[in-house]
C-alpha cells in the first residue's frame, strides 16, 4: 500500500485499521478502534486528494443504488405529506431475475439464501463512502443553512446520495402537544439560530426557549469543525441538532452509528424523526438508550466524534451541563407532536366512518396476518421494545462497498404514527417506499401477503 493510500485509510473515521508505517504515527501493526489525532498530511493535500477521488466515490455509489433500485420519480396518486410533497409509490427495490415476489414469499429463508436471491435492496445499505463515514446531508438543507446562517455544510469529499423525491418534506411542519390549536407553528420556514427566537418567544417557556437555542446552535463535529482533520473546506463553527433533525422532524440526513467497530461493521443511520419523544421510552436505533435527556447529551459528547473521546476533545466537544442545558433541550423535543391524522380515533385506530374498504382491510391485517401490531401496538404504533428480524437467515455475508453485510442485531421499534413523511424506511433507510417496506416484512415474518392485501396494508400505513 502507498503512503497517500495509507494516509486515505487513517484521516477519517476510527477505522480498526494498522497503522503501521504511516509518517508520524506509531509503528502499531495491531487492529485499532481510535483515529489518530495527529495528522501526518497537509490540509490542502488532503483537500486535493480526497476532492480528486470524489467523483469515483460517489460513480461507484449510485451505480450501487441504480443496481438496487428504480430511483424514477413516481409519485402516488392523491398521497401528500402535509404540505404537499408527493409520496412515492411503488415498490422500488429490484428483484432477482426470473423471480417474482409471490415466487419468493412461497419459498423458505434457507431456499433464499441457497439460490442466492434475496433482493439486493433488502441488504444494508452503505454510506456513500463507508470507510470515511461522516455526516452527509441533503442539498436542499445545505443551501438553507448558507442562505440564513452563511454556514456550508457542503464536504469536499462526498455528496448526499438519496435523490430528493424519496426524502421528507422540506421544510417540515412543527407541531406542539402543548399548542395543538396552532397547527403547524414554524409558519414554513426551517427552524435556525437566526429566527428561532421570532418564531417561538411567544410559544414557548424561557427553559423551553433555551433548549430551542441549544438545538440550533452549531457545535463542532467530527467533520464540521476547525481542525486540518475536518471535511468541510473552510474552518467550521459545526453542525446543530437540527441539521439532521430539521425542524424537530428529519431531513434524512446520514452518518454512521458510533457504538460499532470495526468500521466495515458500523450501521449507515437514517435519520429518525423526533416527533413523538415524549412517548418513547428507548433512543437511538440499537444503543437502547433510556430518556430522550441520555440522547441529547450522547449525541454531543459521543455521537458527534464516533465515540471518540480523544478526537472530541481535540476538535472542540461541547459538554452540555446535565442539570439545566440537557434537561432543557430535552424538554423542548418533548413537545413535539406527531402529525394530524384525521381518520384515527381516539385509540389510535381507524374511524370506520372516515376510511375507505382498502384503509380498513389494511387495519384488519396489520393486527392479524401481517403481523405488524405485535411490534407496533395502537395508539402510537411501538411497542418500546428492541427486536432481532434476523435478517442473515436470508443472504450469505458479503462486502458492498465498504460495508460488511451481516446480521442487523436487536433494532429500536420505532413509533410507525406518520409514517408516510418519514422516508426512506428502516434504520439504514434500505427501503424507499412503504410498498418496499411490506414487502421485505412480508418475507422476513413470512406471511405470504396477496398482491391485494399489500396494497391495502400500505393503504393503512398512509392513515396512521
Amino acid at each position: 500500500m502507498s503512503y497517500q493510500a495509507r494516509i486515505y485509510v487513517v484521516v477519517g473515521m476510527a477505522c480498526s485499521v494498522s497503522l503501521s508505517a504511516v509518517g508520524g504515527f506509531a509503528q502499531d501493526k495491531k487492529p485499532t478502534s481510535y483515529a489518530p489525532v495527529v495528522i501526518a498530511e497537509e490540509f490542502q493535500e488532503t483537500v486535493a486528494r480526497m476532492s480528486a477521488a470524489k467523483p469515483a466515490v460517489m460513480q461507484k455509489h449510485m451505480d450501487l443504488l441504480a443496481e438496487r433500485y428504480d430511483l424514477s420519480d413516481r409519485p402516488a396518486e392523491g398521497v401528500t405529506m402535509d404540505r404537499g410533497k408527493p409520496v412515492q409509490s411503488g415498490v422500488r427495490v429490484k428483484l432477482p431475475n426470473g423471480v417474482s415476489w409471490q415466487q419468493l414469499s412461497a419459498m423458505s429463508p434457507a431456499e433464499i439464501r441457497n439460490k442466492g436471491l434475496w433482493p439486493k435492496g433488502f441488504l444494508p445499505l452503505p454510506h456513500p463512502n463507508h470507510p470515511e463515514g461522516g455526516m452527509v446531508f441533503p442539498k436542499f438543507h445545505i443551501d438553507e443553512i448558507k442562505e440564513q446562517e452563511a454556514r456550508d455544510l457542503t464536504r469536499f469529499d462526498l455528496d448526499y446520495d438519496l435523490p430528493d423525491h424519496f426524502l421528507p418534506e422540506f421544510p417540515a411542519p412543527i407541531y406542539l402537544t402543548t399548542r395543538p390549536d396552532l397547527g403547524d407553528v414554524s409558519q414554513g420556514k426551517l427552524v435556525t439560530i437566526d429566527n428561532y427566537f421570532k418564531l417561538f418567544n411567544s410559544i414557548l417557556n424561557p427553559k423551553q426557549l433555551e433548549g430551542l437555542r441549544l438545538l440550533v446552535t452549531p457545535f463542532p463535529q467530527q467533520q464540521f469543525n476547525q481542525t486540518d482533520d475536518r471535511r468541510s473546506l473552510k474552518a467550521h463553527r459545526g453542525v446543530t441538532c437540527f441539521d439532521c433533525h430539521a425542524n424537530g422532524h428529519t431531513n434524512a440526513a446520514t452518518h454512521l452509528v458510533g457504538d460499532i467497530r470495526p468500521q466495515e461493521f458500523r450501521h449507515r443511520i437514517d435519520t429518525p424523526t423526533l416527533r413523538g419523544v415524549n412517548v418513547q421510552r428507548l433512543f437511538g436505533s440499537q444503543r437502547a438508550l433510556k430518556s430522550v435527556e441520555d440522547f441529547t447529551e450522547f449525541e454531543q459528547r459521543a455521537a458527534y466524534f464516533d465515540g471518540d473521546p480523544v478526537i472530541a476533545t481535540k476538535k472542540g466537544v461541547n459538554v452540555l451541563e446535565r442539570g439545566s442545558q440537557v434537561h432543557f433541550m430535552a424538554e423542548f423535543q418533548a413537545l413535539l407532536d406527531f402529525p394530524p391524522a384525521p381518520k384515527l380515533d381516539v385509540f389510535g385506530k381507524l374511524n370506520l366512518k372516515k376510511a375507505n374498504e382498502s384503509e380498513r382491510r389494511g387495519e384488519a391485517l396489520f393486527f392479524e396476518k401481517a403481523r405488524c401490531g405485535e411490534c407496533h401496538p395502537a395508539p402510537y404504533y411501538s411497542d418500546n421494545l428492541m427486536h432481532n428480524l434476523k435478517t442473515e437467515r436470508f443472504f450469505e455475508p458479503q462486502m458492498i462497498n465498504g460495508r460488511m453485510a451481516s446480521a442487523d442485531g436487536p433494532i429500536k421499534t420505532f413509533p410507525l404514527r406518520g409514517i408516510k413523511h418519514s422516508p426512506p424506511y428502516m434504520h439504514d433507510g434500505r427501503l424507499l417506499t412503504l410498498e418496499d417496506t411490506v414487502e421485505f416484512h412480508n418475507l422476513v415474518l413470512e406471511t405470504q401477503l396477496t398482491e391485494q392485501e399489500k396494497a391495502d396494508l400500505v393503504a393503512f400505513l398512509r392513515c396512521l
